[in-house]
């Protein structure tokens, strides 16, 4: 895929899309929640998205398992995969256009911020 680019809007949007949708499909089968997610995932919600706006690699960042800068707190960060320990699996059959695009971003390589 050489020469396809993405722009950080659209993948920024993306990104967002996606962890949202894991979040809404761990919180209905965990929480019991229906469209609207509980207060702690919504609270994870927006602590994802505070934590990717401050990236430092901005529209160069990596998926957080390939990141070498863990941003996150301990215990945010264990939450986080916990969602997606059950949403990923999920993803593929649900959201297959979301889920080849994490898989894209996923292969790439960290590019140096300096």
């Amino acid at each position: 895929m050489s020469g396809f680019k993405i722009s950080p809007n659209k993948r920024k949007a993306r990104e967002e899309r996606t962890i949202k949708v894991m979040v809404r499909m761990f919180c209905r089968e965990h929480h019991g929640s229906g469209k609207v997610v509980c207060r702690d995932c919504r609270r994870l919600l927006d602590y994802a998205r505070s934590r990717f706006d401050k990236c430092p690699f901005r529209e160069n960042k990596p998926t957080c398992e390939n990141c070498p800068i863990h941003c996150y707190r301990p215990e945010q960060r264990e939450k986080i995969r916990s969602v997606m320990r059950y949403s990923g699996p999920r993803m593929l059959f649900r959201h297959p256009v979301l889920t080849v695009f994490h898989l894209i971003e996923r292969s790439k390589k960290v590019k140096n911020t300096t």
